[in-house]
Order: structure tokens, then C-alpha cells, then sequence
């Protein structure tokens, strides 16, 4: 499934990431992290995505690309620091619906491959372990020159400039636990 949004400023840009991840804290984890792969031109509002994604998730520090330090990671709501430092320590539980518990998403990375020459250098950050984790929301930008360290469900999100404010952002391979959510988003 594919679905294509156009923005007409960065606001609008930042409107849509929000509301993406709002919906995203709404649906069930699965086994491992979200992964969104960003792609797009060097200023096709990845990034400006991302401010808004993350203050849907409730991140309250600024986003800004992690370009010369490769990654990020922030606290999704108030949990406390993590064990591990990958926040891959004990999992946090909450009331799920009908008496039973879920896992409760911790934690948002927030990674730029722009700088990266091999994949090989994002596995030296534990990059394997952070994607493995359900308690992980991860977001890549220039995600396609790690496509293949990426799982398939990965969630594909495409930037093209239209015009100077305008953004073509088109989202694809939203199956499975996200896949609700994204009919939602489709109204």
C-alpha cells in the first residue's frame, strides 16, 4: 500500500510527522522496533518531518539532524534512563486492553546515514540490538544506503521537492501492526 501527501510549507510537513506518530503510539508493538526510512534530496524535509514525529511521540528536546554524530536517542514520554544506555534494559509494562499488558515504547532513535560510506559502520553502534527491540521507534535518514541492514517491514517515507515549500512525501509498506493506523491517516 502507498499513500502520497503533498505539504505546502514546513508546518504543514511538521503536522503530518506528528500525526503519523500519534497514530503510531496507538498501535500495538510488534516484536522488534518501528523503522521508518527516510529517503529523499539534501533540504526535502526529512528532518522537518522528524520535529514533527517527535513531538507527536512527546519528545520534548529540539530535533536536530544527527548528521555529524550519526545518532540520537530520546525518551518517549517519562520513563526514567535506560539500564543499558541502548534502552534495551527491563521492559516497561502498562494495562493493555481486555485485562492484558503490553510493551510500552520507550525510546526514539533518531539516525543520519548521510556521512555513512559502509553499513558496517551503523553495526558498530549496536545499530542490530536498537532495531531489535520493541520498545524502539527508529527513524533513518538516507536510509537507502542501508537498505539492505533493514528489515522488510521497514516503512518507507519518500521526499521530492515540488516546488520551493512544497514537498511531495509518499508513504510506503505499511503492513501488519501499522497497517491500521494508516487507514486511519488515509481519511
Amino acid at each position: 500500500m502507498r499513500k502520497i501527501y503533498l505539504t505546502n510549507n514546513p508546518l504543514q510537513t511538521k503536522k503530518l510527522g506528528e500525526k503519523l506518530a500519534k497514530e503510531i503510539l496507538k498501535a500495538r508493538p510488534g516484536k522488534e522496533a518501528l523503522i521508518l526510512g527516510l529517503e529523499g534530496d539534501l533540504g526535502g524535509g526529512k528532518t522537518t518531518f522528524l520535529q514533527g514525529f517527535a513531538k507527536g511521540l512527546g519528545v520534548k528536546q529540539k530535533i536536530l539532524s544527527p548528521t555529524f554524530i550519526i545518532m540520537r536517542k530520546f525518551k518517549i514520554g517519562n520513563h526514567g534512563p535506560s539500564t543499558d544506555g541502548l534502552g534495551l534494559g527491563p521492559a516497561l509494562l502498562q494495562k493493555g486492553g481486555a485485562g492484558g499488558c503490553k510493551l510500552k515504547i520507550e525510546n526514539f532513535f533518531h539516525i543520519d546515514c548521510y556521512r555513512i560510506k559502509k553499513p558496517k559502520e551503523l553495526l558498530d553502534l549496536g545499530f542490530k540490538e536498537i532495531i531489535s527491540s520493541p520498545k524502539n521507534i527508529v527513524a533513518i535518514e538516507w536510509a537507502e544506503k542501508i537498505k539492505k541492514l533493514l528489515p522488510q517491514n521497514t516503512i518507507w517515507l519518500k521526499f521530492e521537492f515540488i516546488e520551493e515549500k512544497t514537498r511531495k512525501i509518499a508513504i510506503k509498506n505499511f503492513r501488519g501492526r501499522v497497517s491500521r493506523l494508516f487507514i486511519f491517516m488515509l481519511k
